[in-house]
């Protein structure tokens, strides 16, 4: 965007997310880092004393860390036409997933299609899920931060024993070596692959179906792994070692007794999730990105959000893909899960500022890319310059974030990654003289 060494970011209001909101606030980035946070004056003035050359942005809305979404799965991008109905329930979504789906695609253009659009919105990290290798590249070309999960799933206890571990290790080790950022690792590698075992269990506490992704690291976190090919979803039948288990153990009591459950994994949609359950999740340290828009496609209950939030678990965001969601915004998310949450009875005032948080930090921290050189998911002096600029209007601090969370769809203005400019609109351009 320019050749100065430093660009000055400012805006009507800034979201740091790890620090109060910022009224007339800034951030000064220096190649793919940020240098100041603060209030602007305070940060052209500590530039202007030390003699830095800076080339100024000033937006009229709202700065934010770039989002992150926690749960996507990309290569289904061209597959909306899945989305153009609500279903009832998850075999039935799956009748008009698998003809689709058996159609033929070329995944990794649908893969790179589905990254674009997440860069577009405002995206600078996601949680993709991978089930054929063509889509495997698609955050690394396109720039985001995050993980690729290579997904593995219906296997019974007794075929993955016998042979399905080393059917999946054998792919993994016939897929070409994809690269990852020349860095020390922090929980897991900024950007790297690691294998997803989704279960599809009936919840004796529920009575429901429940569709749960469990995301677990595959490898030690010092290399990156590669990519495998295991297969297209297909119907949910339920664990027959879940089943022996007896009444009122939970598909969460299960995975919890495998050893999944630990902060470097986590949950996606988490809708049928029993009081003791969430304890299980919140001692385990596991986040749960939900994706309300894709549940109500699906034909699946709203997740218990007033209860995440009232009990302190760890919470992200995630839009699924589209053939389950109307967009990859994850704004739509956020605009949906206010709703959810005021329908359950939560009415503090923090709602908006949190629920922004688990669209940011939240999924960050679910893949563990809040720590170490390459930290994500807020603003701050030392992490990466992942920025998002957002068009709403501007009043006070509530009001603002409010207005924000609930804009939905279409308002992200331009997009910042690792310091380099990868989306700006038309009026973002127009008013601030900046473009990619």
């Amino acid at each position: 965007m320019t050749s100065f060494p430093v660009t000055l970011y400012s805006a009507a209001l800034v979201l740091p997310v790890t620090a109060p909101p910022i009224l007339d606030g800034a951030i000064a980035v220096r190649g793919e880092k940020i240098l100041h946070v603060g209030e602007r004056a305070w940060v052209e003035r500590s530039l202007a004393e030390r003699g830095v050359p800076v080339h100024h942005v000033h937006w009229d809305g709202v700065l934010t860390p770039g989002l992150v979404n926690a749960h996507t799965h990309l290569q289904y991008t061209g597959m909306a036409e899945v989305a153009h109905r609500t279903y009832q329930g998850f075999e039935d979504w799956i009748t008009g997933f698998n003809p689709v789906y058996q159609r033929g695609h070329d995944w990794g253009a649908d893969a790179a299609a589905g990254a674009a659009m997440l860069v577009a919105t405002g995206t600078t990290a996601a949680a993709d899920i991978v089930t054929d290798p063509e889509a495997a590249h698609a955050l690394h070309d396109a720039g985001l931060s995050g993980i690729a999960y290579w997904e593995v799933m219906d296997w019974t206890n007794a075929d993955w024993s016998a042979h399905g571990r080393a059917e999946v290790e054998a792919a993994l080790d016939s897929s070409p070596t994809v690269p990852a950022p020349a860095s020390a690792p922090t929980r897991r590698t900024p950007w790297r692959f690691n294998r997803c075992w989704r279960f599809r269990t009936s919840s004796a506490s529920a009575a429901a179906a429940s569709t749960s992704t469990w995301a677990s690291p595959a490898s030690s976190a010092s290399s990156p792994t590669r990519p495998a090919s295991r297969g297209r979803p297909r119907g949910s039948a339920a664990l027959s070692s879940l089943r022996q288990a007896g009444f009122g153990t939970s598909a969460t009591d299960y995975v919890d007794h495998l050893g999944v459950l630990g902060p470097d994994c986590h949950v996606a949609h988490g809708v049928y999730m029993s009081e003791r359950d969430r304890a299980i999740l919140r001692a385990r340290g596991t986040t749960v990105a939900l994706c309300p828009r894709s549940n109500h496609i699906i034909g699946l209950d709203n997740p218990p959000v007033a209860a995440y939030l009232r009990e302190g678990s760890p919470i992200a965001v995630g839009t699924d893909s589209l053939s389950s969601s109307p967009s990859l915004d994850l704004m739509g998310e956020v605009k949906e899960l206010m709703r959810i949450a005021r329908v359950q009875g939560y009415s503090g005032d923090d709602l908006a500022e949190r629920l922004l948080t688990a669209a940011t930090l939240g999924g960050a921290h679910a893949m563990g890319i809040d720590e170490g050189p390459h930290r994500t998911g807020y603003l701050a002096v030392g992490a990466r310059a992942d920025l998002a600029f957002f068009d709403v209007p501007v009043t006070t601090i509530t009001e603002t974030l409010t207005t924000l969370a609930e804009a939905g769809d279409g308002h992200a203005a331009a997009t910042i990654m690792g310091g380099r400019a990868r989306h700006t609109s038309a009026r973002f351009t127009e008013q601030t003289g900046a473009a990619a």
